[in-house]
């Protein structure tokens, strides 16, 4: 399935000073924004109170979440507990006082009142088991595992391009998903929503994403150099990309209806990973074709660097 034509010959590397200056301004702002404004760690990073409660009869999680906000507790996760009757409230902690209560003390006081909201619309609501207060330190440590698993991703990503392509190809791919990583977590800082566990595995699915496309063109690329035997590295990369135009637009356009779905009719709790991974696609699939081939002309990919070397003849395979 087509949606253009195999021959469609658009001069995409022709924009590349313009796409590069508009990529360097958004990673600057993205940049900004992370250092500056920073993120908004929610309670999975920041640490807070846990509270279950159960309830007689099977509750909407929507009905207990608008029934915290009209007392006050406005940024409350409220998740069903795999029933309709059991809840898991989380909030953040009130902020700190004169007073020398501790942490149990708070959470006590916080369920009381929370207990209390609930049972003003529902009086069979009580609680599951004692509140439970969760100090920041596990969200510091959920912060590190979180950077060290997008390292790790990012490095096994160079090494298997660099053993599948080319070491050129490794480089412009490495640069581009942090291109692309950077982006997507700077526009979420930019809109300060809030940054919790789900958007983490929003943000390390986008890098998955990203390379995906990436791969589809870099072969291409190979496989354009190998038949080709007089078009410059500029002719090739834009034939490559116009190949493989409409294959990238079909996957990023039904990724993103799958994701827009997710988001109408998922619930609250998984807003924040559809709608990370609706920004990641839109990055994603405009970095494959304006970003991720401008690099690989800037690094200085050529025919000869991908010809196979014969045992008879090394420097005859390597003739254009």
């Amino acid at each position: 399935m087509e949606i253009f034509h195999h021959d469609l010959n658009i001069d995409f590397l022709g924009m590349r000073k313009v796409s590069i200056v508009i990529s360097a301004i958004l990673l600057i702002v993205s940049v900004w924004a992370i250092t500056v404004k920073g993120l908004n760690y929610g309670l999975d990073f920041t640490g807070g109170i846990l509270i279950e409660v159960n309830y007689e009869q099977p509750v909407d999680v929507g009905d207990v979440r608008g029934a915290l906000e009209k007392a006050g507790f406005e940024h409350a996760v409220v998740q069903s507990m795999g029933g309709t009757r059991d809840i898991s409230i989380r909030l953040q902690p009130p902020k700190a006082t004169d007073n020398k209560e501790s942490p149990d003390q708070v959470a006590g006081e916080v369920s009381k009142r929370v207990l209390a909201a609930l049972q003003a619309g529902n009086p069979g609501v009580k609680l599951a088991q004692p509140p439970d207060f969760v100090g920041p330190e596990v969200g510091q440590e959920l912060k590190t595992s979180g950077i060290y698993a997008a390292i790790v991703v990012i490095i096994g990503i160079m090494f298997y391009l660099w053993m599948r392509f080319e070491k050129r190809f490794a480089f412009a791919a490495v640069v581009s998903e942090i291109h692309d990583t950077v982006i997507t977590v700077g526009i979420i800082a930019l809109v300060q929503r809030e940054f919790d566990m789900t958007v983490l595995a929003s943000v390390l699915a986008v890098i998955g994403y990203s390379i995906n496309d990436k791969v589809v063109v870099f072969d291409r690329v190979r496989e354009l150099f190998r038949l080709t035997r007089k078009a410059e590295t500029p002719q090739i990369l834009n034939r490559a990309i116009n190949n493989t135009l409409s294959r990238t637009i079909i996957t990023s356009v039904f990724t993103a209806i799958t994701m827009a779905s997710l988001w109408l009719f998922g619930g609250t709790a998984v807003h924040g990973f559809a709608i990370t991974m609706l920004i990641g696609i839109l990055v994603g699939t405009l970095s494959s074709i304006f970003f991720a081939s401008p690099l690989l002309l800037w690094f200085g990919v050529s025919k000869t660097d991908l010809m196979p070397v014969t045992k008879e003849n090394p420097e005859l395979a390597r003739r254009p």
